[in-house]
């Protein structure tokens, strides 16, 4: 994980955690296995869209640099990346356009076509930004790669708090559950809508 904040992340931290991922990646490609290689630019912090978007490009250059060095084949990897927003703490949240066209202008910069798809993590987004940011990805369209979701916060959380460690609540939370599963395979295609969200909200 790359933490943004003063004076960090060093060019030698980036280095090293390309370095550490690629030699994962040529491990399990060693025994047959598929890397889901995991760069995530954590979101806490106040900085801006655009320092955001400045490390995410620092880290996946540095990323993939070291993917050739290793001899990853890159037709067998999986990038699972995060998207460029703003601090979490930053009084100037970016919006979903911005967000969109930030983390694909990257992406474009930094990631081999070769690559076989790039799934995103939410990384600490509430559920429907995450949701919104991928279907505005999709919708802009133009990448090499599909685009598509491996959220676990984003889909676990509303679940959850439906559960609540309940046996009495189980069925609402796999209802809740599959909502946002549904929503994040409409962002996924670029057929999401906050109109969708509500119809089919109200709808379960």
């Amino acid at each position: 994980m790359i933490t943004i904040g003063k004076d960090i992340p060093s060019s030698a931290c980036i280095k090293a955690n390309a370095h550490a991922l690629a030699r994962y990646s040529a491990i399990c490609q060693e025994a047959s296995i598929v890397p889901i290689v995991e760069p995530e630019v954590l979101l806490a912090g106040d900085h801006t869209a655009e320092r955001s978007e400045s490390v995410h490009q620092d880290t996946l250059e540095a990323l993939f640099h070291e993917l050739e060095r290793q001899d990853v084949s890159l037709e067998h990897v999986i990038l699972k990346a995060s998207m460029v927003v703003s601090g979490k703490e930053n009084a100037r949240q970016a919006g979903v356009p911005e967000v969109a066209e930030r983390t694909l202008r990257v992406l474009r910069r930094t990631v081999p076509a070769a690559l076989p798809g790039v799934v995103f993590l939410s990384g600490g987004q509430t559920d429907e930004n995450a949701t919104a940011h991928l279907d505005a990805m999709n919708r802009l369209g133009g990448a090499p790669w599909p685009l598509t979701f491996s959220y676990s916060r984003a889909l676990q959380a509303v679940a959850l708090k439906a559960w609540r460690g309940s046996a009495a609540n189980v069925a609402a939370a796999q209802k809740a559950f599959h909502h946002r599963a549904r929503m994040n395979s409409f962002a996924a295609k670029g057929q999401w809508t906050p109109k969708l969200e509500k119809e089919a909200a109200l709808a379960s």
